[in-house]
């Protein structure tokens, strides 16, 4: 089993995703867009960062690159795939998720921790969690605000694919704990499958005892089951 971290011109988040799931001995390899997407590849991680310098959207131009066509269609077979902040926005750039990541409420890069309820425990990424759980990941974005048409997001709320919501500490999803001005507070979603989901917080700079915070952990342990 061997989870590719795929890197684009402007990743920086791909060699803490390997050591994060390394710490969790899941088998991982760094991946270069333009070498393809391995045969072997188990698992696939579109990592936080600024891909291609956010030109013209952020994950536009990585979203078009030939290895999104393979990555597609891995998750289409049940591969699991997880987008983190800017993977995030490469996800929903590729059709992997619905809705779009766009400029914070604030204009202004945000660079945090934040509270997120767990919206739906009954997932590979949130098994390890109690629905309603309140955990803590940072954030580091300008373009984190998730919108989508309030019919779509209907849909996504009735058929339970809302994964998190930023919250207080106390689990309570109120205006003051938004970071970005995310459509009700959504902080990450699942694709079609429950295999594939993005989400704008880091699980994997809560995922390593030694800086203190683990909960991202239990997301990244999909990867391993």
């Amino acid at each position: 089993m061997t989870v590719s971290v795929i890197q684009f011109g402007g990743s920086n988040c791909d060699r803490d995703t390997v050591q994060a799931l390394a710490h969790l001995d899941i088998d991982t390899e760094l991946v270069w867009h333009e070498d393809g997407l391995p045969a072997d590849a188990t698992g696939i991680v579109l990592p936080g960062g600024f891909s291609y310098g956010d030109y013209l959207r952020a994950g536009a131009m990585a979203a078009r690159s030939p290895i999104m066509d393979e990555v597609r269609e891995a998750a289409e077979s049940g591969t699991p795939v997880l987008g983190i902040c800017n993977g995030a926005q490469i996800g929903c750039e590729s059709s992997l998720t619905p809705g779009a990541f766009t400029t914070n409420e604030s204009a202004r890069f945000q660079c945090e921790h934040v509270h997120l309820r767990v919206e739906n425990a009954d997932t590979p990424w949130t098994d390890h969690f109690e629905e309603g759980e309140v955990v803590e990941f940072p954030i580091a974005h300008g373009e984190g605000r998730y919108e989508i048409d309030d019919a779509r997001l209907e849909e996504l709320e009735a058929d339970d694919r809302v994964l998190f919501r930023y919250c207080d500490e106390d689990g309570e999803v109120t205006p003051e704990a938004n970071p970005n001005g995310s459509k009700h507070s959504v902080a990450g979603v699942l694709g079609e499958r429950d295999t594939v989901a993005v989400l704008m917080p880091h699980p994997e700079r809560v995922s390593l005892p030694d800086i203190g915070a683990t909960d991202g952990q239990g997301v990244l342990r999909a990867f391993g089951e």
